[in-house]
């Protein structure tokens, strides 16, 4: 997860040992909110917003929140968008709908379109045949008019009270080799094939977008390996092996992100990315070593832990086996790396969001504190420590300015959602009594 020497915000898959897994999941995010920062000044990221103020900034693309009362619930279940209640944002030609955003995200959302129309949309909020019209329009729409697509076909929606936190990811490279030789000793596993996902909606309706991940072992269900078990060689020998990597810590963080480059002796670069995790609980040991004070002032951020990691490497090596969670990869030979849809994330457009309360594939405007993040994205990601209405987590992509706005990512701020035009009139007509 390193790029020149600078760590951003990572993402990590939130599973553990045959409890629920977040339906979606694709890869992660950080710990209680993202504790893995860059630059020199170490960023708090809350999981969840507390307290949020309206933003100091009166541009004329600055969304006005929508008061409580206008909020309307189309369901009692406040585990998914229509629960949380909807209303309908401003019209989106006020909105500051940049021509560069824009086309970008009008690029993203023709890519995705095609498993948009197809998936079942867990918030609740679209049909898939609802986004047909758009996407089909998307298809021959005119890249340098992006703006009027986004205004003829869809209308903003508010999703609960709007307020929206946001922090970043990006793409790592670290150094390895696809063979084992004697600068790169620690192994990068494919995912096992006895690795199983169990989806127990299947079985109970009160489990319905729950998972599980484990193995069989005889005629049980039975926790997958953890990272100790699997660092002391419990995979060894079953040909899993997809490269090897140069550093035990650098790749523990690449793992957090969930993707990432392997740069080769040879000059070559391999990507690899997410294909599945062993069903455990994620510890961030970020905390784990504030808490046990470990961290001198100054020394709570990235940089720090990676120091206080080298400096003590048996101590260190036991604070890493406290995370049990570990990830396998696949490589990857096309654009990526690859968001939950299947589709490849774009930097400074895909953004990663909780699917219970945001259309996969829908576009997404962002008016943030932090107005680098500010403009139109589109939702093509998801994340374990992304849950909720209005959080987000956005995609920077590769290099050390990704690495570095990514790192700093940590706002506040408006939400709107695009959804089809009718969208709201149509969820108001399934209330009961309506």
């Amino acid at each position: 997860m390193k790029i020149g020497g600078l760590f951003g915000a990572m993402a990590l898959v939130s599973a553990c040992s045959l409890s629920i897994i977040p339906e979606g999941t694709a890869r992660g995010a950080p710990p209680e909110g993202g504790e893995w920062v860059a630059g020199p000044q170490p960023v708090s990221q809350p999981t969840r917003p507390t307290v949020w103020q309206t933003p100091v900034r009166q541009t004329a693309g600055t969304i006005e929140a929508i008061a409580s009362d206008q909020v309307t619930p189309i369901s009692d279940d406040d585990t998914r968008a229509t629960g949380a209640g909807i209303a309908l944002g401003r019209d989106i030609a006020s909105l500051n709908l940049q021509p560069v955003k824009a086309r970008a995200a009008l690029q993203s959302f023709r890519t995705s379109c095609s498993s948009l129309v197809r998936r079942t949309d867990n918030s609740g909020l679209t049909q898939g045949e609802d986004w047909r019209q758009s996407c089909e329009a998307a298809t021959n729409w005119p890249e340098d008019d992006a703006r009027q697509f986004f205004e003829r076909y869809f209308e903003a929606v508010q999703v609960g009270d709007g307020k929206a936190f946001a922090t970043g990811y990006f793409e790592p490279q670290i150094q390895g080799s696809r063979v084992r030789n004697n600068g790169s000793q620690v192994p990068i596993y494919r995912r096992p094939t006895n690795l199983l996902d169990v989806d127990l909606g299947l079985f109970s309706e009160d489990l319905k977008d729950k998972r599980i991940r484990g193995k069989i072992n005889g005629t049980r269900l039975v926790p997958f390996e953890e990272r100790a078990q699997i660092d002391d060689g419990a995979l060894e020998g079953k040909g899993l092996e997809l490269a090897w990597a140069s550093d035990h810590i650098e790749f523990f963080f690449l793992q957090i992100q969930g993707s990432g480059r392997i740069a080769m002796p040879d000059g070559s670069v391999m990507r690899i990315g997410y294909d599945g995790q062993n069903g455990r609980d994620y510890t961030g040991i970020g905390r784990v070593m504030r808490e046990r004070g470990l961290l001198a002032d100054g020394k709570a951020n990235m940089q720090g832990i990676v120091e206080w990691l080298r400096a003590n490497p048996e101590e260190g090596r036991k604070i890493m086996r406290e995370n049990k969670s570990y990830i396998f990869f696949r490589e990857l030979t096309g654009p990526g790396p690859l968001g939950a849809m299947g589709h490849p994330v774009v930097g400074r457009t895909s953004v990663a969001t909780d699917p219970k309360f945001v259309p996969l594939g829908a576009p997404v405007f962002l008016d943030m504190e932090h107005n680098i993040a500010d403009g139109l994205w589109v939702a093509q990601d998801t994340g374990g420590a992304i849950k909720g209405s209005n959080r987000f987590d956005t995609f920077w992509g590769a290099g050390e300015e990704a690495a570095q706005i990514a790192g700093g990512m940590s706002s506040r701020g408006q939400a709107l959602i695009f959804l089809p035009k009718g969208s709201v009139a149509k969820l108001l007509q399934t209330r009961q009594g309506y």
